[in-house]
């Protein structure tokens, strides 16, 4: 594999937060100061918690600070990119075919997780294959001192300590080495890399030899996956993604996930789907355009939103439930003829030039979030601008 694309998948990897841990975020221990002394003030939470003393004490007795994990955690450029050249870098032939062989090989396995769970192989495959690239690249970072090393710092302890918790739950069934398990640098394990919460919740025996095993056991790690989408509430037989074409003479501000009309009410508005007929016009779904109006556009059904309880880069989400339609036949997006993306530099000028103008985009980063998109459509509305939400040189000139 070539060291670029390893690299990709390892970040890609690391970067959900899933929503078990979001809902159970908690600050058990206070972060920072002296790393040894944190380390004790966690094995003693977890035994007034219930731990077995004598587990809690070999699960922390080897921990380790790793800079490695802060350096990964503070860089996450990838998400810089705009979509179609983040689609373009991740969606290739050869992976392509190999989503086809898996499909193929592991069909038994796809079959009963659409009747039991109702999630297409399409969407596993894609998280398969943009986590780990069908499980070949699933990290080499220590999980317990990647876990507890993100706990002690003071970026984000509440979504890490209680992962901290269930991995040494984990440990105490089996189902965890505290010194030789490995993952992504955030703490997710196995093929589709989820995090000790999940697998604590979700995990499941999907190929009847007792054992969780999310490393090893592709029908573990699909199975796992899948009852993992099921919890956070996808819904059975109903589409996530549709790329569908839009008239130049368009209202833009009704663009956007905030906007939710039924499809039926897109196909009055002139909107049409690229393959035929809207997939599903009784529906609720918003009109999504990551490139703004001359770019890609895309019908976002409830089953979409889902995903974000996957990983909360938009670009991310976009790029592998799109690329969960192509595996299930869909063609090429059709890329339009969007304006270029601004520079890193030129986007974090814009965000701080936004920020002057009063509005939240959050950390001043270069990535085009929610909170930048939102700002740019409320200023190219009061500049009188398509509201497409897409920042363009002529906005940040204006500005």
């Amino acid at each position: 594999m070539k060291p670029v694309l390893s690299a990709l998948l390892l970040c890609l990897a690391a970067a959900p937060v899933a929503a078990a841990t979001e809902r159970e975020g908690e600050i058990i221990v206070p972060c920072g100061g002296d790393f040894a002394a944190f380390t004790d003030a966690m094995e003693q939470a977890a035994v007034q918690r219930g731990a077995d003393p004598a587990a809690a004490a070999q699960f922390f007795s080897g921990v380790r600070q790793d800079q490695d994990t802060i350096d990964a955690d503070r860089r996450q450029g990838v998400f810089n990119l705009p979509f179609v050249e983040f689609a373009q870098r991740l969606i290739s032939q050869s992976r392509m075919d190999r989503g086809q062989q898996n499909a193929d090989r592991y069909a038994d396995v796809f079959n009963r997780i659409e009747q039991t769970y109702g999630v297409p192989r399409g969407v596993l495959m894609a998280f398969w294959a943009f986590e780990t690239d069908y499980g070949a690249v699933q990290g080499d970072f220590n999980t317990v001192d990647s876990l507890v090393t993100l706990s002690h710092d003071c970026r984000r302890p509440e979504l890490f300590q209680p992962q901290v918790m269930a991995a040494l739950e984990l440990y105490e069934r089996g189902d965890l080495d505290p010194r030789s398990t490995t993952g992504a640098w955030a703490g997710e394990i196995g093929q589709v890399q989820m995090l000790p919460v999940d697998i604590l919740l979700n995990g499941v025996d999907g190929d009847g030899d007792g054992q969780v095993t999310l490393k090893t056991s592709t029908p573990d790690a699909l199975m796992s996956g899948a009852k993992m989408l099921s919890d956070l509430g996808w819904r059975p037989n109903e589409p996530w993604l549709e790329e569908v074409s839009v008239p130049a003479s368009f209202p833009w501000e009704e663009a956007g996930l905030e906007t939710t009309k039924p499809a039926e009410e897109w196909a009055r508005m002139g909107v049409t789907a690229r393959d035929g007929s809207i997939d599903r016009p009784d529906l609720p779904a918003s009109l999504i355009l990551p490139q703004g109006k001359d770019g890609p556009a895309f019908l976002a059904y409830p089953n979409f939103s889902v995903l974000f309880e996957w990983n909360q880069s938009f670009t991310y989400v976009l790029t592998a439930a799109y690329f969960g339609t192509r595996l299930e036949g869909a063609p090429i997006f059709d890329v339009g003829n969007p304006s270029p993306p601004l520079s890193d530099a030129q986007m974090k000028d814009l965000q701080q030039k936004l920020q002057a103008r009063g509005h939240d985009v959050g950390d001043v980063d270069g990535i085009l979030g929610a909170g930048t998109r939102a700002a740019v459509r409320a200023e190219q509305a009061r500049l009188g601008m398509p509201v497409d939400a897409w920042p363009t040189t002529a906005l940040l000139n204006a500005l």
